[in-house]
């Protein structure tokens, strides 16, 4: 049988999501544990170590997400899943690249993802809300263009070229160059863009808006 932890002081909320935990699990009523602070929440820890902890982040007494991250860490077999009514992107960014047993969700997410949210938690698995997922996305994109304006226009045509399939030495011969010069271009690219073949460079020039979909050959 599976062990939840409620970890959410809001009556109204813990008593709807004792009801969707049960209608999950109606082959079996789970075991659920309230935890109104951090406190109770380590003892609970420390008793069922391999639970589902599900937690208003925003109104529980962690410090700060570095405090959370602690705890998660202290125990890998639980799952959890965060469930709040605002997150700020920087707290999501910093939970999704940090554990990968930390789902999320939002309070004004549609029945259907919260019940979703917590079954994969269940299953050991996470799952990251619509909303989250999207601005992780946005994120991406924002990290990728701040990345493509440091390429020189050199850099930016010699890529656009790699795009159309041409080869080093094609390169060199078009720009007058040596193929030292344009296989050092290359590598100033590619280590901008954090990449190490020719093929995902164009891809991320592709999605960054550098190259035009249509001149992609590879």
């Amino acid at each position: 049988m599976i062990n939840y932890i409620l970890a959410d002081n809001q009556e109204l909320t813990r008593a709807s999501l004792e009801h969707l935990l049960k209608r999950i699990n109606s082959a079996e009523i789970p075991g659920i544990v309230r935890a109104d602070n951090k406190e109770q929440l380590l003892a609970a820890l420390q008793a069922h170590s391999q639970s589902v902890i599900v937690l208003d982040y925003t109104l529980f007494d962690f410090n700060d997400v570095e405090d959370l991250l602690i705890v998660n860490s202290r125990f890998p077999k639980s799952s959890w899943v965060i469930i709040s009514d605002d997150l700020t992107d920087q707290f999501s960014r910093q939970v999704v690249y940090s554990a990968s047993n930390i789902s999320i969700v939002f309070k004004d997410a549609s029945l259907m993802e919260i019940k979703d949210t917590i079954i994969y938690a269940s299953r050991g698995e996470r799952y990251i809300c619509q909303r989250v997922t999207e601005s992780l996305l946005l994120q991406q994109k924002r990290d990728e263009s701040a990345q493509q304006s440091t390429l020189t226009p050199t850099e930016v045509e010699i890529i656009c070229a790699i795009a159309q399939g041409k080869t080093t030495k094609e390169i060199a011969a078009e720009r007058s160059s040596s193929i030292h010069t344009i296989n050092t271009h290359r590598k100033n690219i590619f280590r901008k863009f954090g990449v190490n073949t020719a093929h995902e460079a164009v891809r991320y020039a592709v999605r960054a808006g550098l190259v035009n979909i249509a001149e992609y050959y590879i």
